[in-house]
């Protein structure tokens, strides 16, 4: 460009800024003063006209809140366990909002707000004149509902899903053209013929931006200054309006902007409300001998917040809400619409049980391990509700993704598509499926079978599922175990491996199987769950909380209720959704719960599982697994009231728990320490716990003699007709009675030699 006509541009550029302000003007007072005159200037008709095809009605829409997600205390009640949000937001109500704080914006954005229709004349033909020497054409012109209107287009745009969109529809609400200015006024126009002033006062109020993530004046009064709004007094508010115009420049949370809040506060803000005679001189005396000294409270942000170690379980709630279609069309959509919703999510975690489960996985599992990758979890859940009480983890909780051994965002307690892994082997803990089963076909717990080490013939096994021929299997037991022909009251509570596969050569596996399917249980990284031989010997990959939900089935009397972390969701207008619900069935015929329960006192009463005995005169049922080299070791069991699923183990890798120590105790039997400290707590915080029912009487010594179909030794005496109750399981066809008057075990030892007897699976397929 010519150097001269460079010079002339330059010049010219007040003139046009002020051509561009008067434009504005002249057309507002044409269109709004003089609308009914016959209008001779062919300019401004022109002008008239565009500024009448502008659009003028905007949808305000409901704005970004947070959602907050509330534990459930033991009474009833409710604590906040965490927030999520994109935007810091509560709204409130007009009577919400402390008089001063309408003065305070009132007489410092908009004098005239109560005289005007959305734009102000005397403002818009000020700024004309005062655009000529400072440039732009937002100078002194934009109303309160002008600010609103834009407000509102920028939060439209900040909600939106695609970048892309996000951006463009960002930079239109937030251009300074003289186009976007009369786009404003035209809409500002439009709002105030629908919506009355306090009305618009109010959402304006609520929806400014005071800095950062901190919108509207409620979260605005609770992260500054540890109040509400409506007990916010006067200096206070003043402070807060004073950021309005630029929230990030005069945010009191960062100590450098203070001084320049407070000049703003009182050069502006407080002198405004004096002059228009909203504060008497002695409040404004006061206010501003007032220092700004925020009080900061910072909100519980995200499931990283969430105390007593429930992050974890704050996590798994996110992910229903991503999986269910109450909050959207897809995974993305339901997760958007969750943090700028304003749902209040009440769940089902108890606050004392949960911080219960944390302070005992703190005190037996570190969160890492120079000798393996350690990993252990605890979750409760209750019977015949499917309620999940408490969930903890030995290691911290991080989202995304993390290169410390003792952080992890995987929740191991739950399934992939739930944030959590792919599972761990549940050995001998499976086992009780098999029995069930057994149950189911009519078979007692009195027979006997042949426990002894043996060579199997696939041939021998019926599999309606799937063909599982193969070469002959031949599975060990656990050196701590007696076989020989026993009980199979007697092969559970001392969980000799033998025992049960030869109890499946009388049985289906498809329907073994599927007995373990109809009390939810399903493999944690969605494939097809197996049924194989060896997978009656716990193979399978399963989640903590699967298990547990299982258990409180049998402990319920075979009711079984899928897992429900959510009680109540309410939306921001405070209406009822529905949350995933635990559709309870019945399972299991109650003869057959009853009697496998029953015979599940055997492990914690005189078994494998005594260690983790309570000993609190409350009844316990119960079942160890363990998998090959002792990689995964296992507690699961129930009251009536609380079915606890407990495994400590390797997240990857193959270390036997046998040669580790966490936190000082045998890595084997650590687990039995945990069941026993949380079930303890269990059953003093839901107390009355009932006993379990009577067992059916035929399923226990059958109403003749038992069965020797499955017992391969030749030199056993026969089954007597009615087996008299002992703990002997040398003698054919007797009960070891699981009673509650038996004498409590030995407290295990650090070496865990105590309550093992468990599994060895060598041999799977």
């Amino acid at each position: 460009m010519p150097e001269s006509s460079s010079r002339v541009l330059s010049a010219a550029k007040p003139w046009l800024k002020l051509l561009g302000a008067s434009v504005i003007a002249g057309v507002l007072v044409t269109a709004l003063a003089v609308p009914a005159v016959s209008l001779t200037s062919a300019t401004v008709s022109r002008s008239v006209g565009l500024f009448e095809d502008l659009p003028s009605t905007l949808d305000i829409g409901a704005l970004s809140q947070k959602s907050e997600i509330y534990s459930t205390n033991t009474d009833g009640s409710n604590t906040l366990l965490a927030t999520v949000f994109d935007q810091n937001r509560q709204e409130v109500g007009w009577d919400e909002i402390a008089p001063a704080v309408k003065d305070a914006v009132v007489s410092t954005e908009d004098p005239r707000f109560y005289e005007h229709n959305g734009v102000d004349l005397t403002s818009t033909l000020r700024a004309a004149l005062s655009n000529l020497t400072s440039g732009g054409v937002e100078s002194g012109a934009s109303t309160i509902t002008m600010q609103y209107v834009k407000n509102i287009l920028v939060q439209r745009a900040e909600t939106l899903d695609n970048e892309a969109d996000r951006e463009k529809a960002y930079a239109e609400a937030t251009d300074t053209s003289l186009d976007r200015k009369l786009s404003e006024m035209r809409l500002a126009i439009g709002l105030e013929k629908r919506y009355d002033k306090d009305q618009i006062l109010l959402g304006y109020l609520n929806i400014a931006n005071f800095g950062g993530s901190v919108y509207g004046i409620e979260a605005a009064a609770n992260y500054y200054y540890g109040t509400t709004a409506a007990q916010l007094t006067v200096a206070q508010a003043a402070s807060l309006i004073a950021t309005v115009n630029e929230p990030n420049g005069l945010r009191i949370d960062e100590p450098e902007n203070i001084e320049a809040n407070k000049a703003r506060r009182d050069v502006d803000v407080l002198a405004s409300m004096l002059k228009q005679h909203t504060i008497t001189k002695a409040q404004y005396d006061e206010a501003v001998a007032t220092p700004v000294t925020p009080a900061i409270t910072e909100p519980s942000t995200g499931c990283q917040t969430a105390a007593s170690g429930a992050a974890y379980f704050c996590d798994y709630v996110t992910w229903i809400v991503k999986n269910d279609p109450t909050f959207g069309a897809t995974a993305d959509e339901r997760w958007s619409n969750f943090k700028t919703g304003g749902f209040q999510i009440f769940t089902t975690l108890n606050p004392t049980l949960q911080a219960n489960a944390n302070e005992t996985m703190t005190e037996y599992v570190p969160a890492s391990s120079d000798e393996l990758d350690l990993g252990s979890t605890i979750v409760t859940v209750e019977p015949g509700t499917g309620r999940i009480l408490a969930m903890a983890q030995n290691k911290s909780y991080v989202a995304g993704e993390s290169t410390d051994p003792g952080s992890t965002s995987l929740n191991y307690n739950t399934d992939q598509g739930y944030g959590g892994s792919s599972g761990f082997q549940v050995g001998s803990t499976y086992k009780v499926f098999t029995l069930a089963e057994w149950l189911k076909q009519g078979n007692t717990l009195g027979e006997r079978v042949n426990g002894n080490p043996q060579t199997f013939d696939r041939a021998d096994f019926t599999n309606s599922c799937v063909d599982i021929s193969g070469e002959p299997y031949a599975p060990k037991n656990d050196s701590g175990s007696r076989p020989g022909t026993i009980t199979v009251q007697y092969a559970l509570t001392d969980s000799v491996n033998n025992a049960f596969i030869a109890m499946a050569e009388d049985l289906d596996l498809c329907q073994i199987r599927n007995t373990a399917q109809s009390l939810g249980v399903h493999r944690a990284d969605g494939g097809e769950l197996g049924s194989n031989l060896a997978d009656i010997l716990g193979t399978q990959t399963i989640a903590p909380l699967t298990m547990a939900a299982a258990y409180a089935g049998i402990a319920a009397n075979g009711v079984y209720c899928k897992p429900i972390a959510i009680d109540r969701i309410l939306d921001a207008s405070g209406a009822e959704l529905q949350p995933p619900q635990a559709d309870c069935a019945q399972a299991l015929d109650p003869s057959v719960a009853s009697t496998l329960a029953y015979a599940m006192k055997g492990p914690i009463q005189s078994g494998t599982a005594t260690a983790s005995n309570p000993y609190d005169d409350v009844e316990h049922i119960g079942k160890t697994g363990t998998t090959d080299n002792e990689k995964d070791t296992w507690m699961i069991g129930a009251s009536t009231r609380a079915a606890t699923a407990v495994w400590v183990g390797n997240v990857s890798g193959d270390v036997s728990m046998t040669d580790v120590e966490t936190n000082g105790y045998s890595g084997y039997s650590v687990r039995h320490r945990i069941w026993k400290s949380v079930m303890t707590a269990n059953d003093e915080v839901l107390q009355p716990a009932a006993d379990f029912p009577d067992p059916d009487d035929d399923l226990v010594y059958g109403s003749g003699s038992g069965s020797n179909s499955s017992d391969d030794s030749s030199t056993d005496a026969p089954a007597t007709t009615t087996p008299t109750p002992t703990t002997d399981p040398t003698q054919p066809g007797t009960v070891p009675t699981p009673q509650s008057s038996v004498a409590p075990a030995p407290a295990p030892g650090d070496d865990g030699t105590v309550g093992r007897g468990d599994e060895d699976q060598t041999g799977q397929n």
